[in-house]
């Protein structure tokens, strides 16, 4: 399994409608492309050379229906009793590959935290501001970025909280 990266420009590799995020919020940042997807937080931290911990996962969830993004370290799982109470839901319940595709634009593998289709609220767990850079999908299974936390988390409008499940 070959895994080395190229950089290129955002606008070369990453998906077009993250790579115009990218412009209009006037970032401009490094994206790696690897010929292997890099789907999971696993993939990813392997083929970067890096912890699961500094990968975010840009997860989709039904809040009472309403879509919601949840970002999260690589190495945590998301609480969804945690999740629940911070949005004051009934039924909090991971969202289906369509409600991904349709939120989002973008395929799950590859869902950025931010440069959706439609604005949702995003909750950012804290733990992601315990590394000075994490890593981010661009808009493809094949495609990350790197961006200190507090960065990716205003550009997606995020909102600090606790939603990862405490280890015993």
């Amino acid at each position: 399994m070959d895994n080395r990266d190229s950089t290129e420009t955002a606008a070369s590799v990453a998906h077009p409608r993250f790579a115009e995020a990218l412009r209009g919020l006037g970032l401009d940042v490094e994206v790696r492309r690897y010929p292997d997807a890099v789907r999971t937080a696993a993939q990813a931290a392997a083929a970067i050379g890096c912890a699961p911990r500094e990968i975010v996962k840009s997860l989709v969830f039904a809040a009472d229906g309403v879509p919601v993004l949840v970002l999260m370290d690589g190495a945590s799982r998301v609480d969804v009793a945690r999740v629940r109470d911070e949005l004051g839901a009934a039924v909090v319940e991971r969202a289906d590959p369509e409600l991904v595709r349709e939120t989002t634009g973008y395929a799950i593998g590859g869902v950025p935290p931010f440069g959706h289709r439609t604005r949702t609220t995003v909750l950012a767990d804290r733990r992601l501001l315990d590394h000075p850079v994490v890593w981010a999908a661009a808009g493809t299974p094949h495609t990350v970025f790197p961006l200190d936390p507090e960065s990716l988390v205003a550009h997606a409008g995020g909102r600090l909280v606790d939603v990862r499940e405490r280890t015993a």
